[in-house]
């Protein structure tokens, strides 16, 4: 937090996303109305950095011209840095991390703890809109590996695929959002709060590491995450990039793609211990 405080007062400070998002309630620009870090631009996940939803689940990718135009009108500046912040929990931040890694600009951070760590710092606040100079970031595509639901399939047959839901959802045994409950098959359940503080702050990359091992993550081996629409999966692909494993992998439109195809497999499972690496479980796959 003192890190950035400083870089905020240097000549050349980093460009500030705010991308403070809920799933439901009232949208993130309220929160970034009311007050935010000074300079911050208020950047929507839903509809900025993502692209409409449908065929590619509720977030899929976002058009590379649509998104050029966005960061561009944030302030995003080629070899320029970026931190990203949310409203703690690091999802939505994460997310915005991975979008612009995946459009080819590396130098973004998150913020730890997000905007209640900063203001719990005692740092300042500002209601002021920002007014960023145009930035010049050309988006290239590719930047980050991103899988559809074929890859994703093979992942999970040949890699490691995790799911990130709740124990529950990965189970079938519930779905409150998307119409059909369970998960791909193959994939192994480790839930957020397994790795992830209540908070959203990720802890060392040693912990990370040894609870990604756990549940069957190696080097040299195919990971990738999911879970409803791949946002709280990119916090789990931010926490394996800390834990060691840079190549892996997002599968971005999650469950929310993988059920477009009714044609598409979904496995339920009753092991009562879905986080421990051991696979999708014992239970039955339906089409």
């Amino acid at each position: 937090m003192t890190g950035l405080a400083a870089e905020l007062a240097s000549p050349e400070p980093p460009t500030l996303l705010d991308v403070r998002w809920r799933l439901v309630g009232a949208p993130g620009r309220v929160d970034y109305e009311a007050g935010h870090l000074p300079g911050a631009v208020f950047v929507d996940l839903d509809t900025e950095l993502c692209g409409p939803p449908g065929a590619g689940g509720r977030h899929p990718l976002p058009d590379p011209a649509v998104l050029q135009r966005v960061l561009r009108a944030a302030g995003v500046r080629a070899g320029h840095p970026v931190v990203t912040y949310d409203g703690g929990d690091q999802m939505a931040a994460a997310r915005a991390w991975w979008t612009l890694r995946w459009a080819g600009h590396r130098q973004v951070r998150v913020l730890d703890g997000g905007f209640p760590a900063w203001v719990g710092a005692g740092r300042p606040v500002s209601t002021e809109p920002a007014d960023p100079l145009p930035g010049d970031l050309t988006v290239r595509p590719g930047g980050m590996p991103a899988l559809d639901a074929r890859q994703a399939a093979r992942v999970a047959a040949e890699g490691v695929l995790i799911d990130v839901r709740t124990a529950a959802r990965y189970r079938g045994e519930t779905e409150p959002i998307d119409p059909v409950a369970g998960h791909v098959p193959g994939a192994v359940n480790l839930p957020a709060a397994e790795y992830a503080d209540a908070d959203g702050r990720l802890p060392a990359a040693g912990l990370l590491r040894e609870r990604f091992v756990e549940a069957g993550v190696r080097p040299g081996v195919p990971v990738a995450a999911y879970c409803g629409s791949g946002v709280t999966a990119a916090q789990a692909v931010l926490a394996l990039h800390r834990a060691g494993f840079p190549d892996a992998a997002l599968y971005v439109g999650s469950w929310s793609d993988w059920l477009t195809d009714p044609a598409r497999p979904v496995a339920t499972t009753t092991d009562p211990d879905p986080g421990s690496g051991s696979g999708s479980g014992s239970g039955s796959e339906r089409p």
